[in-house]
C-alpha cells in the first residue's frame, strides 16, 4: 500500500459514508482467512488444534474413569467413592408423662369452653406445631379423658 495517500484513493477499495463520516470497507479478497484457505489448520499449529471440546478430553468430569484417571489419581484422590455416612434427620420430640397431662386436664376441666367429644369426655389435643410424645410415667389423676398426641 502507499502510506502516503488517504484510504479510500488507495487501490479498488470503496470509500463509504455513514453518518457522515468516510470508512473504507474491508473487501473480502484481502481477508487474512482468504490466504489461509487449504492450509488446513488456518495457523493453528498441529493437526487438531483449535477445536471445540474434542480437544481438552470433553466437558466438565467427562473421562475421569477413563482417559483422565491419572489427573484423578494425582490431584483428586478422593473423587471418587464413598465418604462415611450422612446421619438420618431426627424428629425432637418434646415429652409428656402423666402427670404434666394429669395438669392439663385439670386445667382444661375447669374451663367451660374445653373441647368435649360426643360422650362428654374430655379431648385434650396434644398436637401442635412442636410434636408430643405421651409417655407412662407418672400418675393420671383425672379419668374420662380423649387424648390426641403425636406419638404415645
Amino acid at each position: 500500500m502507499q502510506p502516503g495517500r488517504p484510504p479510500w484513493e488507495r487501490g479498488s477499495r470503496q470509500l463509504h459514508i455513514r453518518a457522515g463520516i468516510p470508512y473504507v470497507r474491508m473487501p473480502t479478497r484481502f481477508r487474512k482467512v482468504r490466504k489461509r484457505r487449504g492450509s488446513r489448520t488456518y495457523g493453528w499449529g498441529q493437526i487438531g488444534q483449535h477445536r471445540k471440546h474434542g480437544a481438552k478430553g470433553g466437558r466438565g468430569n467427562a473421562g475421569k474413569h477413563k482417559h483422565k484417571w491419572t489427573y484423578v489419581i494425582k490431584y483428586e484422590p478422593d473423587h471418587f467413592g464413598e465418604k462415611g455416612f450422612v446421619p438420618p434427620t431426627r424428629r425432637e420430640l418434646r415429652e409428656i408423662n402423666l402427670t404434666e397431662l394429669s395438669a392439663i386436664a385439670e386445667r382444661l376441666s375447669r374451663d367451660p369452653n374445653a373441647p368435649r367429644d360426643e360422650e362428654g369426655r374430655l379431648v385434650v389435643d396434644l398436637r401442635g406445631p412442636e410434636p408430643v410424645k405421651l409417655i407412662g410415667s407418672g400418675v393420671l389423676h383425672v379419668s374420662g379423658l380423649k387424648v390426641i398426641a403425636d406419638s404415645w
